[in-house]
């Protein structure tokens, strides 16, 4: 669908849950003259995870300028309802929804209603679920996400085991299925997460935490 279109080839992806609000068109704006094209906006409901995050009303203001810049806003719903969230998501600009596998009962539904309002689709799956399980059921969608930390919060240490579960993701998965990694994600893992198999690289801290942002986007650009 429409993330072959997107996808330029490996692909980091800036994580705004992790940027400066105070500063967030002005940080996106300096990531898109960087280079960036997908950005990943986390929405969590305080259920499926402890924290209630960003939503529909930061996506609807953020959207337009991401959009003129030909970018594109890949949503991952940490939530327990994602159907819930499909309609509000698209209206407020969102390209693509990720929900997870184990809160989804029929992914290939879930990933109809999400394409009748317009979305691409992701499934995501925890540390705690096996890839396999994922993979399963992973016909109906574009990617498939393996975190590497416990969702919910930014700034964790990528957790070593997931190289190995992006690795059996990959071999279990056809190819032009997209594989991405949410958590952790830095300089000094990106080479090994694109050997895994990763093509889709969340990145929150390793870009955010920087002074120069747009250095730090172009610095693991380079690395993929």
């Amino acid at each position: 669908m429409a993330w072959d279109e997107w996808v330029r080839g490996p692909e980091v992806e800036p994580s705004l849950y992790a940027a400066d609000f105070s500063r967030l068109g002005e940080q996106i704006e300096t990531l898109l003259d960087a280079g960036a094209r997908i950005f990943h906006f986390d929405v969590g409901d305080g259920h499926f995870v402890p924290p209630v995050t960003i939503g529909p009303i930061v996506l609807q203001w953020i959207s337009p300028v991401v959009h003129r810049a030909g970018g594109r806003l890949d949503c991952h719903l940490m939530v327990e309802q994602p159907e819930r969230h499909f309609e509000a998501i698209a209206k407020a600009g969102g390209d693509s929804v990720t929900f997870h596998c184990e809160v989804a009962e029929d992914v290939g539904a879930l990933a109809a209603e999400a394409r009748g309002h317009g979305l691409g689709v992701g499934l995501a799956f925890n540390p705690q679920t096996d890839p396999q399980q994922a993979a399963d059921v992973a016909e109906p969608v574009d990617l498939v996400l393996c975190m590497s930390i416990n969702p919910g919060y930014s700034g964790q240490a990528l957790m070593p085991e997931a190289f190995g579960r992006i690795e059996r993701l990959r071999d279990r998965l056809p190819d032009g299925k997209h594989v991405q990694v949410d958590g952790g994600v830095g300089r000094d893992n990106v080479p090994r997460l694109r050997g895994a198999g990763a093509d889709l690289l969340v990145a929150g801290t390793s870009i955010f935490g920087e002074p120069d942002i747009a250095q730090a986007y172009r610095d693991l650009a380079e690395l993929t």
